[in-house]
Protein backbone atom coordinates (compact mmCIF):
# COMPACT_ATOMS: atom_id res chain seq x y z
CA UNK A 1 0.00 0.00 0.00
CA UNK A 2 1.10 3.55 -0.59
CA UNK A 3 1.63 6.04 2.21
CA UNK A 4 -1.56 7.87 1.15
CA UNK A 5 -3.60 4.64 1.18
CA UNK A 6 -2.25 3.78 4.61
CA UNK A 7 -3.06 7.28 5.84
CA UNK A 8 -6.66 7.02 4.60
CA UNK A 9 -7.02 3.58 6.14
CA UNK A 10 -5.92 4.88 9.56
CA UNK A 11 -8.40 7.76 9.35
CA UNK A 12 -11.31 5.47 8.43
CA UNK A 13 -10.57 3.21 11.42
CA UNK A 14 -11.23 5.92 14.03
CA UNK A 15 -13.16 4.90 17.14
CA UNK A 16 -15.72 6.96 19.08
CA UNK A 17 -14.65 5.17 22.30
CA UNK A 18 -12.51 2.18 23.22
CA UNK A 19 -12.86 -0.19 26.16
CA UNK A 20 -11.32 -3.43 27.37
CA UNK A 21 -14.46 -5.20 26.15
CA UNK A 22 -13.87 -3.70 22.70
CA UNK A 23 -10.31 -5.09 22.77
CA UNK A 24 -11.65 -8.55 23.57
CA UNK A 25 -14.17 -8.36 20.71
CA UNK A 26 -11.56 -7.14 18.21
CA UNK A 27 -8.99 -9.71 19.29
CA UNK A 28 -11.49 -12.54 19.07
CA UNK A 29 -12.64 -11.32 15.65
CA UNK A 30 -9.07 -11.30 14.31
CA UNK A 31 -8.51 -14.84 15.62
CA UNK A 32 -11.79 -15.98 14.07
CA UNK A 33 -10.87 -14.35 10.75
CA UNK A 34 -7.48 -16.12 10.80
CA UNK A 35 -9.17 -19.46 11.54
CA UNK A 36 -11.55 -18.91 8.62
CA UNK A 37 -8.50 -18.44 6.39
CA UNK A 38 -6.53 -21.36 7.86
CA UNK A 39 -3.63 -19.26 9.11
CA UNK A 40 -2.10 -18.84 12.55
CA UNK A 41 -1.52 -15.38 13.98
CA UNK A 42 -0.47 -13.80 17.22
CA UNK A 43 -2.59 -10.85 18.39
CA UNK A 44 -1.80 -8.21 21.00
CA UNK A 45 -4.00 -5.24 21.91
CA UNK A 46 -3.12 -2.48 24.34
CA UNK A 47 -5.06 0.41 25.85
CA UNK A 48 -2.95 3.19 27.36
CA UNK A 49 0.07 0.86 27.05
CA UNK A 50 -1.60 -1.77 29.24
CA UNK A 51 -2.11 -5.20 27.62
CA UNK A 52 -5.84 -5.97 27.41
CA UNK A 53 -5.76 -8.86 24.90
CA UNK A 54 -3.03 -11.28 23.87
CA UNK A 55 -3.50 -14.57 22.07
CA UNK A 56 -1.09 -16.77 20.16
CA UNK A 57 -2.84 -19.31 17.97
CA UNK A 58 -1.51 -22.84 17.64
CA UNK A 59 1.26 -22.67 15.07
CA UNK A 60 2.76 -19.41 16.33
CA UNK A 61 5.87 -19.15 18.47
CA UNK A 62 7.76 -17.09 20.99
CA UNK A 63 9.40 -15.27 18.08
CA UNK A 64 5.98 -14.07 16.91
CA UNK A 65 5.32 -12.82 20.44
CA UNK A 66 8.59 -10.84 20.45
CA UNK A 67 7.75 -9.30 17.05
CA UNK A 68 4.37 -8.07 18.34
CA UNK A 69 6.20 -5.77 20.73
CA UNK A 70 8.77 -4.61 18.18
CA UNK A 71 5.96 -3.46 15.90
CA UNK A 72 3.70 -1.98 18.59
CA UNK A 73 6.59 0.12 19.95
CA UNK A 74 6.70 1.82 16.53
CA UNK A 75 3.03 2.80 17.00
CA UNK A 76 3.78 3.95 20.56
CA UNK A 77 6.65 6.10 19.29
CA UNK A 78 5.11 7.63 16.15
CA UNK A 79 1.32 7.32 16.77
CA UNK A 80 1.05 5.91 13.23
CA UNK A 81 0.78 2.35 11.93
CA UNK A 82 4.00 0.39 11.62
CA UNK A 83 3.23 -0.08 7.90
CA UNK A 84 2.85 3.68 7.42
CA UNK A 85 6.21 4.35 9.11
CA UNK A 86 7.86 1.61 7.03
CA UNK A 87 6.48 3.14 3.82
CA UNK A 88 7.41 6.69 4.88
CA UNK A 89 11.04 5.66 5.32
CA UNK A 90 11.08 3.70 2.05
CA UNK A 91 9.62 6.65 0.10
CA UNK A 92 12.29 8.95 1.52
CA UNK A 93 15.00 6.56 0.32
CA UNK A 94 15.93 5.44 3.82
CA UNK A 95 15.30 2.46 6.05
CA UNK A 96 13.82 2.65 9.52
CA UNK A 97 16.37 0.18 10.87
CA UNK A 98 19.32 2.28 9.70
CA UNK A 99 18.00 5.83 9.96
CA UNK A 100 15.52 6.05 12.85
CA UNK A 101 18.15 5.89 15.61
CA UNK A 102 15.86 3.43 17.44
CA UNK A 103 17.28 0.02 18.45
CA UNK A 104 16.16 -2.67 15.99
CA UNK A 105 15.92 -5.23 18.79
CA UNK A 106 13.02 -3.17 20.17
CA UNK A 107 11.57 -1.30 17.14
CA UNK A 108 10.69 -2.76 13.73
CA UNK A 109 8.77 -0.71 11.19
CA UNK A 110 7.08 -3.70 9.60
CA UNK A 111 3.35 -3.90 8.89
CA UNK A 112 1.07 -5.34 11.54
CA UNK A 113 0.49 -2.73 14.24
CA UNK A 114 -2.22 -0.08 14.01
CA UNK A 115 -2.98 2.76 16.41
CA UNK A 116 -6.33 2.84 18.17
CA UNK A 117 -7.37 6.43 17.58
CA UNK A 118 -10.42 7.78 19.42
CA UNK A 119 -12.17 10.81 17.91
CA UNK A 120 -11.44 13.94 19.94
CA UNK A 121 -8.88 12.10 22.11
CA UNK A 122 -6.11 10.75 19.89
CA UNK A 123 -4.18 7.50 20.07
CA UNK A 124 -5.12 5.42 23.11
CA UNK A 125 -3.60 2.07 22.18
CA UNK A 126 -2.71 -0.36 19.44
CA UNK A 127 -3.83 -3.53 17.70
CA UNK A 128 -0.92 -5.70 16.59
CA UNK A 129 -0.89 -8.89 14.54
CA UNK A 130 2.13 -11.09 13.86
CA UNK A 131 2.94 -14.45 12.35
CA UNK A 132 2.47 -13.77 8.64
CA UNK A 133 4.17 -11.27 6.34
CA UNK A 134 4.11 -7.62 7.39
CA UNK A 135 1.60 -6.88 4.64
CA UNK A 136 -0.73 -9.69 5.72
CA UNK A 137 -0.33 -8.87 9.41
CA UNK A 138 -1.40 -5.31 8.60
CA UNK A 139 -4.36 -6.57 6.55
CA UNK A 140 -5.56 -8.80 9.41
CA UNK A 141 -5.33 -5.97 11.95
CA UNK A 142 -7.23 -3.63 9.61
CA UNK A 143 -9.90 -6.22 8.86
CA UNK A 144 -10.41 -7.01 12.56
CA UNK A 145 -10.93 -3.35 13.41
CA UNK A 146 -13.09 -2.76 10.34
CA UNK A 147 -15.35 -5.72 11.15
CA UNK A 148 -15.69 -4.48 14.73
CA UNK A 149 -16.47 -0.87 13.77
CA UNK A 150 -19.02 -1.93 11.13
CA UNK A 151 -21.04 -3.94 13.66
CA UNK A 152 -21.32 -1.10 16.20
Amino acid sequence: MTKNELDLSEKELEFTSFSHQDALAIGNRIVQYAQENNVAVAVHIERNRVPVFTHLMDGTSEENYVWLFRKKRVVDHYSRSSAYIEERFIQSGASHAEHSLLPTAEYQAVGGSIPIRVKGVGVVGSVTVGGLTGELDHAYAVEGIRLFLNRR
